[in-house]
Order: structure tokens, then C-alpha cells, then sequence
């Protein structure tokens, strides 16, 4: 994958020789071996083996020392950055604020406490429904909706984040880079000694050669994997028992996710890439047993969480509704969290009486959760009494200030309502607190185009076509908003720089 980025270029005006160097290198990237063995071999023969044997000819191609290789920490949130906004593009992500803001929450409490130096992590959630997260070089974490199923406590998904920041805090990708390049030029010589074979009538040998240095080279890549996931194992459990949580959480989690693999035909994509085995669940269980065994009452808040994500996963409102009349009615893990379920189904079934009535127990018990005066205030916009809405957002807002789903939930009902000037009172200067959030800059743009401000709109579609790499359509958006900005020497200039970067960005993509 890393090796995909070098440009190769096999021009029929280049030596044989140095065709051939750029086919071997071209055998080990893409593995095309018969094509490319071809036409190595083909090229052996025009040259003959005594030429082809020099020094001069058998030179590997130069690709770079150590240092070049091994990235800096700057290279990797650079890197991390440009990676994510390519994977906002192919992939659908979630813009719930309650469901981000939990899981930033949660890694905040976590990441004190891990090896990272830099301890600002950038979230991306998912809507998948399968078992997987990731971590990307710069601080870059990715949490697939469908792991809060697998998890069935905080604990689980935190061994889960922690083993995730444990990646990260060792730099694994920069020291994958830098096996990769020990490799380099090992696996070209074996490749070469292979094409050599070949040439001189021995192709079956040649073949078995070549066969062969790709298995070595797949066997120490695989072996290095191994490690780096054993390294993360232990720093991510260090991590958990510095920051007070259960001990014996990722071994819990860890067999879950064996069950998980156990039941499928196909692993769940976390496990393709954390591969999962009895030894590895022996391993955690064994680090934990120097502990005690902490119970711990599971945080409500995850409950309700993943209760959010079970009705999104419904295939309409009204089967949720049913699903969670049906564990009120039975055994539930959690009363408050199934309640809290039926009335977010109610609620997306328009049935707002019946949501109103359901969230009185929820209120009573703990009325100062804003998860719960979130839901009231959603009940109220969806029935479109919006004076009703905003004023729970206003009063919560004025004891939490700066609440990110708060001022989100504000912002969209402000829109609803007709406020358009209010709505971009409050999210112009969050937009600057969260530049890198990509559906407040959808949100604003929705905004500025109801309130009639056109430069408004094209400057805040081309940040939501950065973030999300689809840098065409961000530089189209730029020259419109230029045409807008004549006579704000200011506002111009801001807007030719951001285009100098976009088309900076699109040439880059061309090589």
C-alpha cells in the first residue's frame, strides 16, 4: 500500500537495463508476475546475461536512506489529515453530536494517561455496523458505530481505544516504514537472483526463487504486525489500569471478538487486522490477574449511546418501537436505556404524545442529564413547536455553555425555525473552535444559503469539500466566492490563498 505512492514509469527510450530494474521494482510492488516476468525475461535475452551481470547493470535503484524513509511526527499529522479527509470521501460517517462528543469524552479520560506525546487525537465515527476501529498515523482515530454492539461495557470498548492509542503513541506506521525499507532491498536482490535464474534456462527455479523472497518478505512483514499488535496489547492495558478502569476489560473484550469471529464466515474487520487467537486472550487475562478484579457500575451514558445506535440500525422507527415496548415489557440490561430507546423510536415515528409520556420516568429520575433534555428538545422541534425546543437548548446551554451537542442541536433548530441569523450568530465563531468538523461547515452552509448570504455559502461548502478531499468541487466553490468578495481586499485575499492550496492539493493527487 505505502509502496503504491512512488511513480514508475517504463519508457520503451530507457536502457534495458534500467527497464529491468524498474520491472523488478514493479514485481515487487504490484506482483503482476507473469506479465512483468515476460517481459523481464524477454528484455534478458535482447541484452544477453554477460551484460546484464555488470556491476553497473545490477545497481538496485536508489530509494533513499533511512532518513528519508522514517517520517517525522509534523509528515505524520500531515499525512493523518489527508488520509482522513480521502476517507470521508469513500465512506459513510456519522454526524450524531451526542454519539462524537461521548466518544471524544471517552478518549479525553483515556489519553492522559496513555504513552502519546501529543495527546490531541481526531475522531472519525464510522456508520458501519461492523467490529472495527483504526488508528492513522497524526492522531487519527476510527470508531465504526457497529463496535459499541460488540462492546457490551464501557470497559470493553475503552480496552478497545486504549489498545488504539497504544498504536499510536509507538508511532507504528513510521516504524513499519522504516522494516519496509530494511526489506527494500533484500526482496529487489532476491527478485533479481530469481530473474537471473530464469534467464539462464533454469525458469522453474527462477520462478521458486522469486516465490520465495516474496514469502520471506510477507512472513517478516507479518511477523513485525505481530509485534506491534503485542506492544499494543501491553501500553493499552497500561493505559487502562493508570486511568482506574477494569483490568481484565480487554480480556473480556478479546473474547468477544473471538465469539464474534467464531460465528461468521468472514472475521469482522477489526479482527483482519488484529488478528485474535485463545493466546492472545490468555495474555490479557494473565496481565490482569496481578490486579484486583474492579466492579464497576457501567456509565449509563454508554448504555444510552449504544442504544441510539440499535435504533438507527432498526429498519423503520415503528420495529423499534416494538423491539423496546418489548424489553420493557421483559428482561432488560438496562430499564433506563430501553426507555430511553422507546422514546427515541416514538419519537422518529412522529408518535410525540406517546414520546412525551415515555420520557417522564427518565426526567424524574435524573433531570439534569443532557441526554435526556436533548431528547425533550428534539420531541418538541420535530413536532415543530420550536419555541418549546430552543428554550430547554437556552436553559441547558446557559449552565453548559460550551456543549458541543448543545449548541449543534441549537443550531439545526434555529435553522428549522426560520432564525437564520440567530443559527449563524452562534456557529460562525464554533466553526472557528472546530475548524476541522465537517458537518458544522455543512451546517453553515445550509444556513447561509436560507439567509440569502451567497459568499457565505460557496466559502463554507469548499471547507466542507476540503475536509472531505474532494478538492475539485472545493476549488469551483472558491472562484465562485471570489466573484463575491470585489472590494474586500481582505475577504479576497483569504479566499486566493485557500484556492492556492485546493489546486496545490489537485496537483499533488495527479502524481
Amino acid at each position: 500500500m505505502i509502496a503504491c505512492f512512488f511513480p514508475i514509469f517504463v519508457k520503451n527510450s530507457a536502457p534495458p537495463s534500467e527497464q529491468i530494474k524498474r520491472l523488478i521494482f514493479k514485481v515487487l510492488i504490484f506482483r503482476d508476475f507473469p506479465q512483468l516476468l515476460t517481459k523481464a525475461l524477454s528484455l534478458i535475452t535482447l541484452m544477453g546475461l554477460g551484460q546484464f551481470c555488470t556491476a553497473d547493470d545490477v545497481e538496485l535503484p536508489t530509494l533513499g536512506d533511512t532518513s528519508s524513509v522514517t517520517i517525522s511526527p509534523d509528515q505524520e499529522k500531515v499525512l493523518g489529515e489527508q488520509w482522513l479527509r480521502a476517507f470521508r470521501a469513500q465512506a459513510p460517517t456519522s454526524s450524531d453530536p451526542l454519539l462524537i462528543d461521548y466518544l471524544e469524552n471517552l478518549i479525553n479520560r483515556l489519553s492522559p494517561y496513555s504513552q502519546l506525546e501529543d495527546k490531541r487525537v481526531q475522531l472519525v465515527v464510522v456508520e458501519n455496523p461492523n467490529l472495527n476501529a483504526f488508528a492513522v498515523p497524526g492522531g487519527v482515530m476510527g470508531i465504526n458505530t457497529g463496535l459499541l454492539k460488540y462492546a457490551k461495557t464501557e470497559n470493553q470498548l475503552a480496552a478497545v481505544i486504549s489498545h488504539e492509542l497504544g498504536h499510536l503513541s509507538q508511532r507504528h506506521f513510521a516504524r513499519q516504514l522504516e522494516q519496509e525499507k530494511k526489506m527494500m532491498l533484500p526482496t529487489l536482490a532476491g527478485i533479481l537472483a530469481g530473474l537471473v535464474l530464469a534467464s539462464n534456462s533454469q525458469g522453474d527455479g527462477g520462478m521458486a526463487a522469486i516465490m520465495a523472497t516474496q514469502a520471506a518478505a510477507l512472513q517478516a512483514r507479518m511477523s513485525f504486525s505481530r509485534h506491534n499488535e503485542q506492544e499494543a496489547d501491553r501500553i493499552g492495558f497500561e493505559t487502562m489500569v493508570k486511568a482506574g478502569l477494569d483490568p481484565y476489560a480487554a480480556g473480556d473484550m478479546f473474547e468477544e471478538m473471538l465469539a464474534a469471529a467464531r460465528f461468521t464466515r468472514r472475521p469482522p474487520e477489526y479482527l483482519l487486522t488484529h488478528p485474535m487467537t485463545e493466546t492472545r486472550v490468555a495474555d490479557a487475562r494473565n496481565r490482569a490477574m496481578k490486579y484486583p478484579k474492579k466492579p464497576q457500575d457501567d456509565n449509563l451514558e454508554f448504555k444510552l449511546m449504544r442504544t441510539r445506535i440499535r435504533v438507527d440500525q432498526e429498519e423503520t422507527p415503528q420495529a423499534a418501537v416494538k423491539v423496546f415496548k418489548s424489553e420493557l415489557e421483559k428482561e432488560t440490561d438496562s430499564l433506563d436505556a430501553s426507555r430511553y430507546g422507546l422514546v427515541l423510536a416514538l419519537s422518529k415515528a412522529s408518535q410525540f404524545d406517546a414520546a412525551r409520556e415515555a420520557i417522564i420516568p427518565l426526567m424524574e429520575k435524573d433531570p439534569s442529564r443532557i441526554t435526556y433534555q436533548i431528547m425533550r428538545a428534539d420531541i418538541e422541534i420535530a413536532a415543530e413547536r420550536f419555541k418549546d425546543g430552543l428554550a430547554i437548548l437556552d436553559n441547558q446551554l446557559k449552565e453548559n455553555p460550551q456543549n458541543y451537542p448543545l449548541i449543534i442541536r441549537k443550531a439545526e433548530a434555529l435553522m428549522k425555525s426560520g432564525l437564520y441569523k440567530d443559527a449563524i450568530g452562534l456557529l460562525e465563531p464554533y466553526s472557528r473552535k472546530r475548524n476541522k468538523d465537517d458537518y458544522i461547515w455543512y451546517l453553515l452552509a445550509e444556513i447561509y444559503g436560507l439567509d440569502g448570504n451567497i459568499l457565505g455559502v460557496h466559502e463554507a461548502r469548499a471547507e466542507y469539500f476540503i475536509l472531505n478531499g474532494v478538492y475539485d468541487r472545493a476549488a469551483i466553490q472558491l472562484r465562485h466566492a471570489l466573484k463575491y468578495t470585489q472590494g474586500n481586499q481582505y475577504r479576497t485575499a483569504i479566499v486566493e490563498e485557500k484556492l492556492k492550496y485546493v489546486e496545490a492539493q489537485m496537483l499533488t493527487r495527479q502524481f
